[in-house]
């Protein structure tokens, strides 16, 4: 696994403890699961729900299993060019997925919002700013062609024009489809 504090690789070694074992009214447990890089030396927890049938074939696997510490992103570090303040949004908008579509589609609206003007295009929304983007001709503001096709779906598949606010500021909450955010 990648350490989600540092972002090196390492080999795993999960040291379990049971924090609550099962019941008579409710047969499942929970365990927690800890490792520590031994590059930066941090702890990852994990929490694990174990279904009733786990004791007798551990092969089950898990009902969840889910990172409780840090709040992982999944994403490899942020580059240190990156401005500071797009990525503290860019780093918040991951850590919220799980919990929030629409908070991390609103913050990775605001980066990209953020990154365009940064370039010069100040259009009055984010659709007019990306179009403008795709429609570059000096060469200098051109962007790549895989660049290109990856902004041309997010512009499609998030479909701004099909959700019941405009898109006219950052700060707007709007509806978000699943895998919108992602």
């Amino acid at each position: 696994m990648h350490c989600p504090h540092c972002g090196i690789a390492f080999h795993v070694n999960w040291k379990t403890a049971p924090i609550r074992e099962p019941t008579d009214d409710d047969q499942t447990a929970w365990m927690a699961a800890v490792t520590r890089c031994p590059e930066c030396e941090r702890e990852t927890i994990r929490l694990l729900q174990l279904g009733a049938g786990y004791r007798k074939n551990p092969k089950i696997g898990p009902l969840l299993d889910f990172m409780a510490y840090p709040k992982a992103t999944n994403r490899k570090l942020t580059p240190k060019e990156v401005p500071d303040g797009i990525k503290r949004d860019y780093e918040e908008a991951c850590r919220v997925l799980s919990d929030s579509n629409k908070a991390s589609a609103a913050l990775s609206r605001r980066c990209l919002q953020a990154i365009l003007r940064g370039q010069g295009y100040n259009q009055r929304d984010l659709v007019q700013q990306i179009d403008a983007l795709l429609k570059e001709q000096d060469p200098k503001k051109a962007i790549p062609m895989a660049l290109h096709q990856t902004m041309d779906a997010i512009r499609n598949f998030g479909n701004f024009s099909a959700h019941p606010v405009t898109d006219q500021t950052t700060l707007q909450i709007i509806e978000v489809e699943q895998g919108e955010a992602e």
